[in-house]
C-alpha cells in the first residue's frame, strides 16, 4: 500500500510525452502523505492535482524558447506513503519509504522531483541525498513563508513546523528565503545558530536580494525545498496555511533560474498544495513551477537537443 496506488497514475504533461523509466532524466515523485497538518487540511490530494492541472501546461516554454516536455525525458513514479481515501500511514513508515524511493532514485541517477503532500516530507528526502553526498555538502534552499524551525510541534518532531529543524540536525548548511512567520523559539534558532534568512519583508525592498542570496550559497551543490506558501497567496491561495506579503512569479522564477544555472540543484521539492474547490489556479500554478525548474535544470545541464 505504502509503495503505490492502485489507480492509474496521471503522468505529468499527458500520456502522450511520458518517458519510460529508463530513458527519463527526471522522475516526478508523488508523495501524497497528510498528518501533521495544523490548520487549513488537503495536501494529499496536492500531487495529484498538480499532475492532473500540468495536463494543460503549454509544452512550449516561451522563455527558454523549447518544447521542454518534448526534449527531456520525464517520468511520473508511483504514489507512495499515500493517505488518500482514509489510509494510514504512520511517520516512520513515511520517513523509510521515501528516503529508500529517493535513495534508489538518486542511485539511478534522475533528478528527482517529489511532489507533496506535507512539508514533513522534505526530511527524509534530504536525509537520502546526504547519505548519497557524504563527501561533498550541499545547501537545502528553502522558499517558505515559515521557518519550519521548531524542535517540535504538537508532541511530534516530525511535524511539518519542525522539518528545517531536522535538516539543520543534519549539519547541512540552508538558506531560507521568503520567511515571514516564526515564532520566539525559531527566531532565537536563527540568531543562536546564525542561521541565513531572506525575509520576504526585506526582500520587497531590496532589488539585490537575488544577488545577495546566491552570494550566501557557500557549496556547489544545492537541494530546493519550495513550500508554496512561499509565495504570495494571491498566486497560490490553495496552501495550508496563506500568508501575506510573499514572493511574486517572477521573483521565483528568476531565483530559481539563476540558481540552476550559478550552482549545481540535486534535487527538488514542491510540498504543501491543498487544492481549492471550484479552482485551478493554485495547481495549474505549481505545475507551471514544476516545469520551469525542468526547464532551468534542462539548460543548466546541456540536456536539450541544441
Amino acid at each position: 500500500m505504502l509503495a503505490e496506488n492502485s489507480t492509474c497514475v496521471l503522468p505529468f504533461l499527458g500520456f502522450e510525452v511520458a518517458a519510460t523509466y529508463e530513458t527519463a532524466r527526471v522522475v516526478i515523485l508523488p508523495i501524497p502523505y497528510e498528518a501533521t497538518t495544523t490548520y487549513r487540511r488537503g495536501c494529499k490530494h496536492g500531487s495529484y492535482a498538480i499532475l492532473e492541472a500540468s495536463h494543460q501546461v503549454e509544452y512550449y516554454d516561451e522563455e527558454i524558447d523549447k518544447e521542454t516536455g518534448l526534449e527531456v525525458g520525464i517520468y511520473t513514479h508511483d504514489p507512495i506513503a499515500d493517505t488518500r481515501e482514509g489510509r494510514s500511514v504512520s511517520s516512520e513508515e513515511m520517513l523509510q519509504v521515501t528516503e529508500e524511493t529517493v535513495s534508489k532514485l538518486i542511485a539511478d541517477g534522475k533528478f528527482v522531483i517529489a511532489l507533496g503532500g506535507e512539508h514533513s516530507i522534505t526530511a527524509p528526502i534530504v536525509e537520502a541525498y546526504r547519505t548519497a553526498n557524504r563527501n561533498e555538502p550541499f545547501t537545502v534552499v528553502q522558499i517558505d513563508a515559515h521557518g519550519d524551525l521548531r524542535n517540535e510541534y504538537e508532541g511530534s518532531i516530525y511535524n511539518h513546523a519542525c522539518v528545517m529543524r531536522r535538516v539543520v540536525d543534519m549539519g547541512l548548511p540552508t538558506v531560507q528565503i521568503g520567511i515571514r512567520a516564526i515564532c520566539k523559539e525559531e527566531a532565537d534558532l536563527i540568531k543562536e545558530k546564525q542561521l541565513t534568512v531572506f525575509r520576504a519583508r526585506e526582500i520587497a525592498h531590496n532589488p539585490n536580494w537575488i544577488d545577495q542570496a546566491l552570494s550566501a550559497i557557500q557549496t556547489e551543490k544545492i537541494f530546493v525545498t519550495i513550500d508554496l506558501d512561499g509565495l504570495d497567496p494571491t498566486l497560490i491561495p490553495g496552501v495550508g496555511t496563506p500568508e501575506p506579503g510573499g514572493l511574486n512569479w517572477y521573483a521565483l522564477s528568476t531565483f530559481l533560474r539563476r540558481l540552476c544555472a550559478d550552482y549545481n540543484v540535486i534535487g527538488c521539492d514542491v510540498m504543501e498544495l491543498a487544492p481549492i474547490v471550484d479552482s485551478v489556479v493554485s495547481q495549474f500554478t505549481a505545475a507551471k513551477l514544476v516545469y520551469k525548474i525542468i526547464g532551468y535544470q534542462a539548460l543548466a545541464k546541456g540536456w536539450f537537443k541544441t
